[in-house]
């Protein structure tokens, strides 16, 4: 009988998000390699992009309970859940999913190992819990350091975090993180930091390569002209400086330099608010769109750009990078020196880095770069980007990290 992998995330296909995309493949590979793959998750509720729910039909199993579908011929179960805008509903239905994937993953039966990316630290507790139940071992991936990212003051909420945080580290089997800042952090809260596995995130380069796009894009939505387009494609919300972008567009306005952003948020209303009331005309901003127009947007582009916020600092790293590069572009980042999107990005060459702590200094150093630098410039910085990609982060290379770790845990059982 061949092992049981179940794969227990918040988002999987059809959802439109990173993180959904990075496991898709990884139980691909598994499945690849002979593992019998379950996943647990929600229906899409995150980036919603119809042509992908379309592609993956979900029907219900137990009607109001859970949905199922597959994907590739692995069976995926999806819990219903929505993106609320209202705080306490957001609230009652992250508790709601929890409640009832608990019962579902009972109704699973046997599995071997469970692997599950945080966020959230919840869903480690969970599989904390169904490791004892059901007699298996744990995987657990932090792709953003919980409760660091959330900035909490001292007090009950933060001690349950962290006890919570204690739990889920030292009752896994493995827990793996994406950076050696991370490693550095993590190892000090775990009793045995030997089960800690340092495996980057990784991107498709069969889809995400240079591509002509005119031959793709609609021209009337992305006309051809001699002007440098920065993208931005993802959620438009609290983690990137939108303020940084509004004021960059507004001091920039009479150079030949135009910005794209694709994507939704909760901080779209107030982007689109100050583009029409500071009328940037230059500012463009559009709906998600299909992963597969993905790389023809990116080849589209001359660079894109990547806002940090201060207190976003070492908590995250933000998958796209991958993406962009293997697309041949270059970025424009705002980050501190103590992260691990700079750690990743400071000796490649394939981005301008500003990590002025100043907000008058930091519009002022991309505006003299955006007034100096030419498409020839840029195009030289792609190709440095993806030359690292291709020796280190594609997805063949990376989920074979993956595998091997799975055999080694479940070789432990």
């Amino acid at each position: 009988m061949k092992p049981r992998i179940l794969i227990h995330t918040v988002v999987f296909a059809p959802d439109g998000d990173s993180t959904a995309y990075l496991y898709n493949d990884i139980a691909l590979k598994l499945q690849e390699k002979g593992y019998d793959v379950v996943v647990l998750t929600t229906t899409p509720h995150y980036n919603i992009v119809e042509e992908e729910v379309q592609k993956q039909h979900l029907r219900w199993k137990v009607w109001g309970i859970c949905k199922m579908s597959r994907y590739n011929g692995i069976t995926v179960l999806h819990i219903p859940q929505k993106k609320f805008n209202n705080t306490f509903l957001r609230l009652l239905g992250f508790v709601y999913w929890h409640f009832i994937s608990f019962f579902v993953g009972l109704y699973i039966g046997h599995v071997d190992i469970i692997i599950s990316p945080s966020p959230p630290l919840t869903i480690g507790l969970l599989n904390v819990l169904f490791a004892k139940l059901k007699h298996c071992k744990t995987i657990y991936n932090i792709q953003e350091v919980y409760p660091d990212i959330l900035k909490l003051k001292d007090g009950l909420v933060l001690s349950v975090l962290k006890w919570m945080e204690k739990k889920v580290y030292n009752r896994s089997d493995a827990v793996t993180i994406i950076d050696k800042l991370y490693y550095d952090v993590i190892s000090s809260r775990m009793k045995d930091p030997s089960k800690l596995r340092i495996i980057p995130n990784f991107v498709d380069t069969k889809l995400y390569h240079r591509i002509d796009w005119k031959q793709i894009l609609n021209q009337s939505t992305f006309p051809q002209s001699d002007s440098i387009k920065l993208l931005y494609a993802g959620n438009i919300g609290l983690a990137q400086s939108w303020e940084t972008l509004v004021y960059l567009a507004d001091r920039t306005r009479d150079l030949n330099v135009e910005y794209i952003i694709i994507g939704d948020g909760v901080k779209r209303g107030f982007l689109e608010d100050e583009v029409r009331n500071r009328d940037l005309k230059k500012v463009h901003i559009m709906p998600y769109i299909s992963r597969d127009l993905m790389p023809a947007v990116i080849s589209y582009s001359d660079a894109s750009f990547i806002f940090m916020k201060p207190e976003m600092d070492g908590c995250g790293f933000p998958s796209k990078v991958y993406t962009i590069m293997a697309c041949e572009k270059p970025l424009l980042i705002l980050s501190s020196e103590h992260t691990p999107l700079f750690n990743f990005m400071k000796d490649i060459g394939c981005a301008k880095l500003v990590t002025e702590t100043d907000y008058d200094k930091q519009i002022e150093e991309m505006t003299i770069w955006l007034s100096n630098v030419s498409k020839q410039e840029l195009a030289l910085m792609g190709e440095k980007g993806l030359s690292v990609i291709e020796a280190n982060y594609t997805t063949e290379k990376v989920t074979d990290l993956y595998v091997a770790l799975v055999g080694e845990v479940i070789g432990a059982m």
